[in-house]
């Protein structure tokens, strides 16, 4: 059951999840500043998140222990890890979930390969290896493993070394080498088992509201370098303070802006089926997702040219 509404509880909520996103933007950000040497100030950097999930956590806590807040939820029952007893379901509610998991398929497939384009791996025979993990992490109940946008890019970026350059006096940050390893992988998931044995303190101090605003720092950190938030901003700033970008040079800024326009109604076609509260219409939103394809191949080169479209679709610089 959650807390009944007030206003303390609410002002609250706010506080944490946006002094959440204030806080590790800033300790992200101190890596732009003189203070400090160069890996300190990286270190500072890669250690945003839990010190702004760690600090926010104990003044929600401490500071507002009066106001009564959402707490931690979670399964405190015996039975959470057991296997599906899949025999009981009706024929009917097995073509109903073979339907849902076709649609949830597509969704964690084009995670796999967004994740693999934009990391530059190829992702080979992985698509067989997690069907089968999946399948047998669903059985127990068990969170599936595959890569995810953004946390599988953000991994990468924690493990390369990025070097920041002028050109025409706008500053990009440059990849020049990124480590090959796995055991942060493995690390990592290692302690995401080992966090069970934290619940229910001091996993219980940590609110739902905090948790929020990870999430929103996470998007934040995110727009860095992604040219679709870059073209947005576009439409804000004047013409003779653009970034001497490869698109901005070979398109035409009528034709940049009709290629972000259709881009942003179809962000606001995903964010009504993600983000509406009935359940059943969520399910289809790897569906939707799809035929954002055709969307793209059929419809847009009718509106873009496709000489423009190739230079938009570009990773030059």
């Amino acid at each position: 059951m959650g807390v009944e509404c007030n206003q303390a509880s609410s002002v609250l909520f706010l506080l944490l999840m946006l002094g959440t996103v204030w806080l590790g933007v800033s300790i992200f950000n101190f890596k732009k500043t003189p203070f400090l040497s160069a890996g300190k100030r990286e270190i500072l950097a890669d250690y945003a998140l839990p010190i702004a999930v760690v600090t926010m956590s104990f003044v929600g806590s401490f500071f507002f222990r009066e106001v009564k807040a959402e707490p931690f939820r979670y399964d405190d029952s015996e039975n959470v890890f057991t296997v599906t007893p899949l025999g009981r379901l009706p024929g009917l509610a097995i073509a109903g979930a073979m339907g849902l998991g076709f649609a949830l398929s597509l969704l964690i497939l084009m995670d796999q390969n967004i994740s693999s384009a934009v990391d530059r791996h190829t992702i080979g025979s992985w698509p067989f290896v997690m069907a089968i993990l999946t399948a047998a992490l669903s059985a127990v109940g068990l969170p599936w493993m595959h890569a995810l946008v953004p946390h599988s890019p953000l991994h990468a970026r924690a493990l390369a070394d990025v070097e920041e350059r002028v050109h025409q006096g706008h500053v990009y940050q440059i990849i020049v080498r990124v480590r090959e390893t796995r055991l942060t992988v493995l690390f990592s998931h290692i302690l995401i088992g080992l966090s069970i044995m934290l619940l229910p303190y001091p996993m219980a101090y940590i609110s739902p509201a905090v948790l929020n605003g990870l999430f929103l720092y996470v998007a934040v950190t995110g727009l860095g370098g992604n040219q679709m938030f870059e073209r947005i901003s576009l439409f804000f700033t004047e013409q003779s303070a653009y970034p001497p970008n490869h698109y901005i040079r070979r398109v035409p800024q009528r034709k940049i802006h009709q290629f972000t326009g259709c881009q942003l109604a179809q962000l606001m076609l995903m964010c009504l089926f993600g983000f509406v509260p009935w359940p059943y219409m969520k399910m289809i939103f790897p569906v939707i997702l799809l035929s954002l394809l055709p969307i793209r191949h059929l419809i847009v080169p009718r509106v873009v040219e496709d000489r423009f479209l190739k230079a938009l679709d570009s990773s030059e610089h």
